[in-house]
């Protein structure tokens, strides 16, 4: 008797894959998973040993195809992705800088889901913007976002036009907040604190103030002036940071940076 295909084919187990597999095994979903990845990680080979997902196997049309590897790995993959597709599929991609017309011409078909998560949603905290190919439907848009709902909170259609501004601003903009856990350790280092406390006290108060921000509702410029008393040390810090030339504009500069990168990857995966 034939094995039937399974229903939904993830190509690429890394870090977001893996959170995406996660996610769906422990959702209410009947659908056979299958795993595209050469060289799997001890969780991904324990979950096929354990007949939770199939790893490996040979093309066959799914009813849903989502790639998460690298952009500049989808021209290598194309080919062999494309043997799970037919006319019926949904394509799910969340690889930076590759244009729906691109995926939708290296993998023959027009229903194109293009999204861009961001590094917390490996722990279900972060948050996906996807833009769709013209004329889906809405059962594939719902498709979509739940799909994509394991990484934490889903937002879109949006316009592809703006995908690269997203890849800049939440896509990478998790290391930015790093950086500056980092430069404000090193900062406390040169004002004379150990550097595991100046590590911890930068590390501590970047996660609360988030916490804080979450929690309150309120927009980032109101907590801002909620902390900053006229004169003190907080303003005082703030005249530097916010001078001419200072974190607003070096966050534009970065952004635009990041933005041209993405549209840059979209030429080079021509």
């Amino acid at each position: 008797m034939a094995v039937a295909p399974p229903s939904l084919v993830l190509i690429g187990a890394g870090r977001m894959g893996a959170a995406l597999v996660r996610g769906w095994l422990k959702g209410k979903s009947k659908r056979k998973i299958a795993v595209i990845e050469p060289r799997p990680s001890e969780e991904i080979s324990a979950w096929a040993a354990d007949g939770k997902i199939i790893l490996n196997p040979p093309p066959a049309p799914a009813a849903i195809l989502v790639l998460a590897v690298k952009p500049q790995q989808f021209a290598g993959i194309a080919e062999m992705a494309r043997g799970f597709v037919s006319s019926k599929t949904l394509a799910v991609s969340i690889m930076a800088g590759v244009r729906i017309a691109q995926l939708s011409r290296r993998l023959e078909t027009s229903r194109i889901i293009r999204s861009m998560p961001n590094t917390p949603g490996s722990i279900g905290q972060g948050i996906t913007v996807f833009s769709a190919a013209p004329g889906l439907a809405a059962a594939d848009l719902d498709a979509a976002t739940a799909l994509l709902a394991p990484l934490g909170e889903v937002h879109g259609p949006v316009d592809e036009s703006m995908m690269s501004a997203v890849t800049a601003l939440s896509g990478s903009g998790p290391a930015y907040l790093f950086l500056l856990a980092e430069s404000m350790a090193e900062a406390g280092e040169s004002e004379g604190l150990p550097r595991a406390l100046a590590q911890r006290l930068a590390r501590r108060t970047i996660e609360g103030a988030a916490a804080l921000m979450a929690a309150s509702g309120d927009d980032p410029e109101t907590l801002r002036r909620a902390v900053t008393s006229p004169g003190g040390t907080t303003q005082a810090a703030l005249d530097i940071l916010m001078d001419t030339g200072g974190m607003p504009r070096l966050l534009r500069d970065a952004l635009r940076a990041a933005a041209a990168r993405d549209r840059q990857l979209s030429k080079e995966a021509d």
